[in-house]
């Protein structure tokens, strides 16, 4: 099994994740607006618990978006850096995947709406079920609207709501969604642990990218290019 160290920064939490054959070491805070000064200090702290440097790494991860432009540019900026340095390949995750599989790991759902509250009376999101190896993979595309706009093509009546944007608009989703959800968790956050778990998938896969290319996504950046001119 590989070991790869992931970060998320995407969101209200900042956390930190290092996974390896044996063991999972964790940190994870919920502090808006002080990932600057977490970040650093949590990657030190699970390496060294570990005993391990970034060059005995395989790879390293982060969740790539869509989520805080501000976060997401931290977490990026991060990891090029440490890749940079160790030589090391980067993983990037959808941070909506992560919030899916999160909810999974946590709560035992499996048919998930993940969304994150893109803090102008809108919502970043899109669906997931869990697939046979218990990792929740995309029944729709990454999208950005307002949360009375959400367009589930889906009939089924078992899924449930996850992430910020659930927070924030629940009754407007709700009413949106009708007999198609079973029910919403409150708080739930993108956490490290998960970017790393599917990150360990991605890399046996040998979906990496290197340093210079790990991006974040902006959902909104999409948007403009495919929008028609004239």
């Amino acid at each position: 099994m590989s070991t790869i160290l992931a970060i998320d920064t995407s969101g209200d939490a900042c956390s930190v994740a290092l996974l390896t054959q044996h063991t999972l070491i964790e940190r994870f805070q919920v502090e808006p607006r002080q990932h600057t000064t977490l970040i650093l200090p949590m990657i030190e702290q699970v390496l060294a618990e570990a005993g391990l440097t970034p060059q005995k790494l395989n790879a390293i991860a982060f969740g790539r978006g869509p989520g805080s432009f501000t976060g997401l540019r931290i977490a990026a900026g991060v990891v090029q850096g440490i890749a940079f340095a160790a030589d090391l390949p980067v993983i990037p995750v959808s941070t909506l995947q992560a919030l899916a599989q999160g909810a999974f790991r946590l709560h035992g759902v499996t048919n998930v709406i993940a969304t994150l509250d893109a803090r102008i009376n809108e919502i970043y999101w899109a669906a997931y079920q869990l697939d046979e190896n218990q990792h929740m993979q995309p029944q729709t595309p990454e999208s950005v609207c307002a949360p009375a706009e959400i367009a589930l093509t889906s009939t089924m009546a078992e899924w449930q709501g996850a992430g910020s944007g659930w927070d924030a608009y629940h009754v407007i989703l709700k009413e949106k969604l009708g007999e198609r959800l079973q029910t919403w968790l409150p708080a739930c956050y993108v956490n490290a642990q998960d970017v790393a778990t599917l990150a360990a998938v991605a890399y046996e896969q040998r979906q990496w990218v290197d340093a210079a290319q790990a991006v974040p996504i902006y959902l909104y950046d999409q948007i403009v290019k495919e929008k028609p001119h004239g």
